[in-house]
């Protein structure tokens, strides 16, 4: 995807305009304020009781009208428009209102609200410079990872390898980061996002951990790696390869050596994809059939005269309890009297088929019932039993609810929900529903073994109700409370710690925002109350990111670089090291806050306050060295470096970040090149 390059002026005053001005609208335009940026809105109502209070005092202007009249669009500006937040609720409305102002301004940038997925993919192609997003799946992700209460606060995708963002706390056994440098425990497959101590207030930004610092027992890492075996859609894989292994692949490729490998590896296909009964009968059917064949072989070998047909139907009388039929005056013709002349082991192994057939004839039986009990149960209700503990119970099954189900279901989470009416049988239908009322269903979703609680409903008042009743069924029980009114939650947070309240419109608005500015959000996660944006970023000519070293990026403008594409070139780097430099034609991923993506944006960098102090080299070869590590940390030519190295001791002349500098001076340390780290600000 063609991304437009961020300006490399400061703090722009372009225009930006907002259609929509329900609770998404006045999220964006309290976010794009903050860019410090000019707005325009339009609206067919003028606002009444705003969700964020101080949205008209931000607007630069308020057009009440249809956002699809090129009148209306006209009088609003977007003609000078660098983009076009077209969020009202209908997207009807605004996907005809891209249409005329991609009419009237071929230049501006057109953010859609549209759960069209197809339509969407085809409108960007032909009209360019165009992206569409859905509310209800941006902000499903923060609430599902939420209510999972594990350590994992965040899942995404990159070329095909599921990465996921830990928040661990650190414990007395854990030997891969206890007692070590924070700077060590980034691997290829690692990137360390933040160190707290048990005694520091959480980050406010990803790069203002001490590298040097030891990891200590009850410290907090929040770090990002490629979860190679946990990616759920291998186990589904591999589930189904399992329940799809048949007579076919058994017969494909079958030698006498791997006779017994492929036999077993049937009866492991067909024993894990039945369920128990349907194994006993299985068992009991191979049995019998075994049985019948040593009963044939037996009889004719006592009785010679006797042929097949009658050593087969004798047998088949014996397995359906014809015992005392046969013994009692049914007579082979050989043998007058067979339970006379009879030995008494061949009597009583006929004894045994008896009572084996009449197992076998139970176990049909209780096979046949099964079979009659689900159907029915199936026509009556085909939604699963509620899991009996470790479950989610989700309470609204609105478009954000069914969302927040189906990625639940995506990583194999056990859940229940409950909802006022009933859902149709193709919504979810792998899911337990609970249909009424929400403080009498509580008691029917095993509550107080389950792991969390997630309230989604729309009315803010009755989420804040239903989850404070919860908590005092069940203290232990994680509670995830919907707002839809940011000012609500930074009430509601501070007063009961012990719930998540999180805003979906200002999560949504985050991204929606940035995506005005021209970044490509791929996905995004709640970490220490603020938002981490996954942000692609292509560079281009006059970008503030063009011909800078990653580790400048990332110290300058606290992001972490994940994914870095050189132009060109059909490989890529996942967890690229700091020392590449970016040129035109590049691509760049990073997790960035939103305060990040405005520096990037405005092209502000933090300020440089570090360098390095070098003392001596302690040999010839040191020299040399030093001046090509100096050369690869900092951009230097090495001509400069090398002059440098020549007039030791001194201290570099260029400032750097403290990452960068504490990095090269462990190079030049591994070299043999003594070197400390001074503070310049």
């Amino acid at each position: 995807m063609h991304l437009p390059p961020s300006t490399n002026s400061k703090k722009p005053q372009d225009l930006f305009l907002v259609c929509g001005l329900q609770s998404l609208g006045q999220h964006c335009v309290a976010v794009l304020k903050e860019y410090d940026v000019r707005v325009n809105a339009i609206d067919d109502v003028p606002p009444e009781n705003c969700e964020v209070p101080e949205v008209p005092s931000l607007l630069e202007k308020l057009i009440v009208g249809d956002c699809r009249q090129p009148s209306v669009l006209e009088q609003a500006g977007i003609g000078e428009c660098r983009s076009i937040l077209l969020v009202t609720r209908n997207e009807r409305i605004n996907i005809e209102a891209a249409f005329a102002a991609r009419r009237l301004n071929p230049h501006v940038r057109l953010i859609v609200r549209s759960d069209k997925q197809n339509f969407n993919k085809l409108l960007s192609e032909n009209l360019g410079n165009f992206v569409a997003f859905e509310p209800t799946h941006l902000s499903a992700h923060a609430y599902a990872l939420a209510s999972l209460g594990s350590e994992a606060i965040g899942y995404f995708t990159l070329e095909g390898q599921l990465l996921q963002v830990i928040k661990h706390q650190v414990q007395a056994k854990d030997s891969w980061c206890n007692g070590k440098p924070v700077h060590r425990l980034n691997l290829t497959t690692r990137r360390i996002l933040s160190h707290t101590t048990v005694s520091s207030d959480p980050l406010k930004e990803l790069f203002e951990w001490n590298p040097e610092a030891e990891v200590q027992v009850g410290d907090t890492l929040v770090y990002i790696d490629v979860a190679y075996e946990l990616a759920l859609s291998e186990q589904h894989t591999n589930k189904s390869y399992r329940q799809s292994w048949h007579w076919q692949e058994f017969l494909q490729g079958i030698t006498a050596k791997n006779l017994k490998q492929k036999i077993v590896q049937l009866w492991q296909s067909y024993y894990q994809s039945q369920n128990q009964i349907r194994r006993i009968a299985t068992i009991y059917a191979i049995t019998v059939l075994i049985l019948w064949l040593v009963a044939i072989v037996l009889y004719r070998l006592y009785y010679p005269d006797i042929n097949l047909q009658e050593a087969f139907y004798g047998t088949a009388v014996l397995l359906l309890g014809g015992y005392g039929d046969l013994f009692g005056g049914v007579k082979f013709k050989s043998q007058p009297e067979p339970s006379i002349d009879m030995p008494w082991w061949l009597r009583l192994f006929s004894l045994g088929l008896t009572l084996t057939g009449q197992a076998f004839v139970g176990v049909l039986y209780a096979l046949v019932t099964d079979a009659l009990v689900t159907s029915r149960f199936h026509f009556f209700n085909s939604r699963p039993p509620i899991p009996q503990r470790n479950h989610v119970v989700i309470i609204g099954l609105n478009r954000l609810g069914q969302r927040v189900a189906a990625l639940l279901q995506e990583l194999n989470q056990p859940l229940v929900g409950i909802h006022d009416t009933t859902l149709d049988q193709e919504t979810l239908p792998d899911m337990p529903l609970i249909v009424g009322n929400t403080a009498e269903a509580l008691t029917k979703v095993n509550f107080s073994r389950a792991k969390s609680i997630v309230l989604l409903g729309d009315d803010n008042m009755e989420n804040l109700e239903i989850g404070l009743m919860a908590h005092g069924i069940n203290p232990a029980t994680s509670l995830i409370i919907r707002s839809q009114d940011r000012h609500f939650s930074d009430n509601i947070a501070p007063l009961f710690p012990y719930a998540q309240v999180l805003c979906g419109a200002a999560l949504s608005a985050e991204v929606f925002a940035c995506a005005a500015f021209g970044e490509n959000v791929l996905s995004l996660f709640h970490l220490s109350e603020q938002i981490v944006m996954v942000t692609e970023y292509k560079i281009e000519e006059g970008d503030t990111l063009n011909g800078l070293l990653l580790s400048e990026i990332a110290s300058g403008y606290s992001v972490v670089q994940i994914l870095y594409y050189k132009y060109r070139r059909d490989n890529y780097s996942l967890m690229p090291w700091y020392d590449v430099k970016l040129y035109a034609g590049d691509r760049l991923i990073v997790l960035a806050t939103s305060s990040s993506l405005q520096r990037i944006e405005w092209g502000e960098m933090l300020p440089r306050q570090w360098s390095v102090q070098i003392e001596k080299a302690l040999t010839t070869n040191a020299v040399m060295y030093g001046a090509e590590e100096i050369v690869l940390i900092t951009g230097c030519s090495l001509a400069t470096a090398r002059q440098w190295m020549n007039n030791l001791p001194g201290v570099l002349p260029i400032p750097l970040y403290k990452h960068q500098a504490q990095r090269l001076v462990r190079a030049l340390t591994k070299i043999q090149v003594l070197a400390n780290v001074i503070f310049i600000g």
